[in-house]
């Protein structure tokens, strides 16, 4: 008889939880990163979407989590409301309106919208997204998220033009090497190992280089100001606190309801449309109930607002990672959040030595791919 529990494949589950996870983790911090958000809010986005969404999902196979495909709208949306407290509203908002699609049986929303359309609309992200890790690449930290994008104008391009002014070499030499490795994993020769998360792989070399100009008195060592700074809790107590609650008075503006009705739509169609590949890929040929994913990530977009995250959506890079990994049920999706969680929890001084620019690569990258002349040829 054949076993079909929770735990009936935990081997095969556990180990593409752990690619999964390895994957995820550099995804995490880099769409942050990306976003004008607190890098912590990937990570928190990560650990709610990998446990309870994919607690709570029909999907066996699906990975949810921060999505490039929000970055742009989370950027715009961070500077026109003004502050990270009121914007978490807005993530509160997508998710109920995702609750309300998933009961009033909107899970075939997706169809309504031509494909040309949604991969124009990708296109366009992957480009902010290339444009916005452009400055992080030349180790340029500038003013900060905020010059990105103005609430009235939109973009403003001058501290890109400043970047180039204030280069940062070993960000450079990172950012090239993590691209061209980036690259490489994509061609045949590099084919036995696509099992190795080619982000993970960036990252590596990417502290390994800093370490080693460190140790080496170099001045070309790249300072805390160029790394990733997360929070460090010296108890549990300071841990929990590290979780940002909402400024709830943000319920009452317009702005954060028509913010939350956009991230809920361009969610719930990249949510539905990485559903319906995923269910092409699984070799059990399982199908996804998509209402109920719907009311899945709602709640998941709510108690990721309730604790200062960022909005999330299924993500096609990490479901079929879990695919390709002999994933069998979603505990492999529950075990990749799970390690978020600890890792985020115990070694946090270990992700602070990652630099910014490897980040930045694996954002560029993921840019191209949303964007490449394949696509805008389509």
């Amino acid at each position: 008889m054949k076993k079909s529990g929770l735990f009936s494949n935990i081997k095969s589950d556990a180990i593409s939880g752990i690619i999964v996870f390895l994957i995820a983790l550099p995804l995490c911090l880099g769409i942050a990163q990306a976003s004008g958000a607190p890098l912590f809010a990937g990570i928190v986005t990560g650990i709610v979407a990998g446990i309870l969404v994919g607690f709570l999902s029909g999907s066996q196979l699906s990975v949810a989590g921060p999505a490039a495909g929000l970055t742009a709208i989370v950027l715009a949306a961070i500077t026109d409301l003004g502050s990270w407290d009121i914007f978490l509203c807005a993530v509160i908002a997508a998710g109920i309106i995702q609750l309300i699609l998933g009961f009033a049986k909107a899970g075939s929303i997706a169809n309504y919208f031509p494909s040309a359309v949604i991969e124009g609309m990708l296109a366009g992200i992957g480009l902010t997204i290339i444009i916005k890790m452009i400055p992080e690449a030349l180790g340029y930290d500038g003013e900060g998220h905020e010059r990105m994008v103005d609430a009235e104008d939109g973009f403003t391009m001058d501290y890109i033009t400043s970047a180039f002014n204030h280069v940062e070499p070993a960000a450079v030499i990172i950012s090239i090497i993590g691209l061209t490795l980036l690259f490489l994993w994509m061609t045949k020769s590099f084919r036995k190992l696509k099992l190795v998360p080619s982000g993970l792989v960036v990252v590596v070399i990417a502290v390994l280089i800093n370490e080693l100009l460190r140790m080496n008195g170099s001045s070309m060592y790249l300072d805390t100001i160029h790394l990733v700074n997360l929070p460090i809790a010296g108890s549990f107590s300071e841990f929990i606190g590290q979780f940002t609650m909402p400024d709830f008075s943000g319920f009452s503006r317009a702005d954060v309801w028509q913010t939350g009705a956009v991230i809920a739509v361009v969610a719930s169609i990249e949510t539905l449309l990485c559903l319906e590949a995923t269910d092409k890929l699984d070799p059990m040929k399982r199908f996804t109930p998509t209402n109920r994913e719907l009311k899945a990530q709602g709640i998941g977009n709510i108690v990721a607002g309730l604790i200062g995250g960022l909005p999330m959506t299924s993500v096609i890079v990490r479901s079929s990672a879990n695919i390709n990994a002999g994933a069998k049920s979603k505990l492999s999706t529950i075990i990749h959040g799970s390690l978020l969680l600890v890792c985020v929890a115990l070694i946090p001084t270990v992700l602070n030595l990652i630099p910014k620019a490897s980040l930045a690569a694996i954002l560029i990258f993921t840019g191209y791919k949303l964007c490449n002349p394949k696509t805008i040829m389509h």
